[in-house]
C-alpha cells in the first residue's frame, strides 16, 4: 500500500492542479502518470451546469467513438420475433421470457447491455427494480429498444456507449485505453467533448461545462481546456 501511495504521489506531482491542459498535453500526462500493470482505461468526467430534475436539462444519450473504447461488451438480446437476426448479429445471449426468468431465478448478470424488441418491454417493465439500479433497463433513447436488433448489437460491439448525467450534474464515461495511440486518443476525446457540447440545453445560462477532466484507472485527473465548447 505504501508503494502504491508513493507512485500516486509521484504521478500527482507531475500535474499542475490549477492549470487547464490542451488535449495533447493531457494525453502525454495520462500516459506518463499511468502506473498500473494492466492496460488502464481512460475516462472523461464533466461537471455540467445543468439541473437534471428538469426534463430538458437531463443530459443523456449515446455516442459511437471513432476508435471504440477498448472494451468488449457482452450483449443480451431479449426478443420473441428477432431470434435468428439477433444470433447472426453477434449477440452473446439471445432469448425471450426465459432469459428474464434466468436473471430472476439465478441472479444472473453475465452481460453488460440488454437490447430488446418493443414486444418484450411489458415483461422487462416488471423487472424495473432489478434492472433499473444496475443501469440495465433498455431504453428507446439509447437505441436499446428497437426492431433493428442487428444494428443495435453491432454498434454496441463497435464501442457505442450510453451516458447520463447524475443528480449533481456530473457525467463520466470510459472512452479509451492508455495503449491507444496519441492520435486515436485525441480523436475519441475531441469527439466526446464536441458531442457533449452539442447537448447544451437552450435553457442553460452562463457556463455549461464547468470542468472537464481526464483520468486513467487509479491515476490522478488532468483538467483540460474546451475552447469554443462551453
Amino acid at each position: 500500500m505504501k508503494k502504491l501511495s508513493k507512485k500516486y504521489a509521484a504521478a500527482v506531482a507531475k500535474i499542475d492542479s490549477k492549470k487547464l491542459y490542451t488535449v495533447e498535453e493531457a494525453i502525454a500526462l495520462l500516459k506518463a502518470t499511468s502506473t498500473t500493470k494492466f492496460d488502464a482505461s481512460v475516462d472523461v468526467s464533466f461537471k455540467l451546469n445543468v439541473n437534471p430534475t428538469l426534463a430538458d436539462q437531463l443530459i443523456r444519450g449515446t455516442i459511437s467513438l471513432p476508435h471504440g473504447n477498448g472494451k468488449t461488451k457482452k450483449v443480451l438480446v431479449v426478443t420473441n420475433t428477432k431470434l435468428e437476426e439477433a444470433k447472426a448479429s453477434g449477440a452473446d445471449f439471445v432469448g425471450g421470457k426465459e432469459m428474464l426468468e434466468k436473471i430472476q431465478r439465478e441472479n444472473w448478470f453475465g452481460f453488460d447491455v440488454i437490447v430488446a424488441t418493443p414486444d418484450m418491454m411489458g415483461e422487462l417493465g416488471k423487472m424495473g427494480r432489478i434492472l433499473g439500479p444496475k443501469g440495465l433497463m433498455p431504453n428507446p433513447k439509447t437505441g436499446t429498444v428497437t426492431m433493428d436488433v442487428a444494428t443495435a448489437v453491432k454498434e454496441i460491439k463497435a464501442g457505442k456507449i450510453a451516458y447520463r448525467v447524475d443528480k449533481d450534474g456530473n457525467l463520466s464515461m470510459g472512452i479509451a485505453k492508455v495503449s491507444f495511440s496519441d492520435a486515436d486518443l485525441a480523436d475519441n476525446i475531441n469527439s466526446v467533448l464536441d458531442h457533449i457540447a452539442k447537448q447544451r440545453p437552450s435553457t442553460v445560462k452562463g457556463t455549461y461545462m464547468i470542468t472537464v477532466a481526464l483520468s486513467t484507472t487509479m491515476g490522478p485527473s488532468v483538467k483540460v481546456t474546451f475552447p469554443g465548447r462551453n
